[in-house]
């Protein structure tokens, strides 16, 4: 029999009366519990965003984008696309021409993110799931068509199936003079909307043309490029990829993930996640606090029953022993509460999706959370440390009573 667990659990669950500090025990208890349950949940909605953003930009971004380090272009020659191509892992391989354009429709206009693509770009199929209206198609029996997201149709008041109504795209010139008045200052090149596509209010201004349009209205040379976007094959290394694809683009290019051109955002959501959990371990640190408060309450209770068990024979290690376990068993049992509860909600979001976004432009319905096995653990840790620590001196005290 563990004789300090058995007196400890004595003087938890087997008090003939609730005192005071019976009372406070059973609120700390409930405070740890509510605070672990807290932290696992905003822990997994933090999770949760995380991947819910690598789903979004996997929707439009390749898996690897080369561009120059310095200015906007670069020469893509048929020798460096073959090589990129051959390179171990690639897939696809894209040329990109893009840049800000005015685009017109009807009656009305506004300024796009202008995307030049290369027919790749659709093999790609990313945005298969994004489609809203229309079809995906950037060239058909030499007519250009554009593909545009939710934004500029919601903008221009652009019909899918209006296949009269152009779309016009303009672009200034280089070396003229900028004016509006001056039909010569602008590129101009009209095309056939074919679809209409939503991911996120980030790309919510981009037009999808072909790249050789686009570099007819930018002023590119025919191997002119703003960035080349690579698609690896599944269960290909990324990091081995970079590296190979990077050796052979030299020193002027870069190649960077997807995670390397969102490296701000996924830093944000990193450091928001960090101060969270430290508000919330604050707020179990306070809840443990009052542990503190009922074991040394508890030991001037129990002063007689300390010296019974030293006339006994027991040991100061013994004594504080037992304090130590009345500690653990308030602390943990919180704890473990708090953990399972967390864990239930977090399922039960995941599965149902009670609690909703609350803004009609959302791509999802519900927040999304992501139980990961390493944020259990680092709660788990905290508690017994914080346990620990708030009980450590009262149980000093009590083996110190003679």
């Amino acid at each position: 029999m563990n004789l300090p667990a058995w007196i400890a659990r004595r003087y938890f669950f087997s008090r003939k009366k609730r005192s005071f500090i019976s009372w406070l025990s059973i609120l700390s208890m409930l405070g740890v519990g509510v605070g672990t349950m807290a932290l696992v949940v905003v822990l997994s909605v933090f999770n949760g965003m995380d991947e819910l953003n690598r789903q979004i930009f996997k929707t439009f971004e390749a898996d690897m984008t080369v561009s120059p380090k310095e200015g906007k272009r670069f020469l893509a020659s048929p020798e460096l696309l073959n090589r990129l191509r051959q390179t171990t892992g690639v897939s696809l391989l894209t040329t990109v021409a893009q840049d800000n354009a005015l685009a017109r429709y009807a009656n009305g206009q506004t300024v796009v993110r202008l995307k030049g693509v290369d027919d790749s770009y659709l093999q790609r199929k990313q945005l298969d799931s994004a489609l809203l209206e229309g079809r995906l198609r950037l060239r058909d029996q030499g007519v250009n068509y554009a593909i545009v997201a939710d934004g500029v149709r919601n903008d221009l008041s652009i019909s899918a199936v209006d296949i009269l109504t152009p779309l016009e795209i303009l672009y200034p010139q280089s070396g003229q003079s900028f004016s509006v008045l001056n039909p010569d200052a602008f590129n101009r090149e009209a095309l056939t909307v074919s679809g209409v596509f939503f991911i996120e209010s980030k790309y919510d201004n981009f037009v999808l043309i072909p790249v050789n349009v686009a570099r007819s209205l930018l002023g590119y040379g025919p191997n002119e490029v703003t960035s080349l976007e690579i698609q690896l094959k599944p269960g290909t290394d990324e990091n081995a990829a970079k590296q190979a694809l990077q050796a052979i683009v030299g020193e002027k290019l870069l190649v960077q993930s997807r995670d390397d051109l969102n490296v701000d955002l996924y830093r944000t959501i990193r450091i928001e996640k960090l101060l969270v959990a430290i508000t919330l371990s604050f707020i179990i640190l306070v809840a443990s606090i009052n542990i503190f408060f009922t074991l040394s309450m508890l030991v001037i209770e129990k002063k007689e029953d300390i010296r019974i068990l030293y006339a006994m024979g027991a040991t100061t290690g013994l004594v504080r022993r037992i304090f130590m376990t009345e500690g653990a068993i308030i602390a943990l049992t919180g704890a473990f509460t708090g953990l399972v509860l967390g864990i239930v909600i977090c399922l039960a979001q995941e599965r149902y999706g009670f609690i909703g976004m609350g803004t009609v432009s959302s791509i999802i319905d519900a927040y999304p959370v992501r139980l990961d096995t390493s944020d259990l653990v680092l709660v788990s840790v905290l508690v017994i440390l914080v346990t620990f620590l708030t009980s450590w001196f009262p149980a000093q005290r009590a083996a110190s009573v003679k």
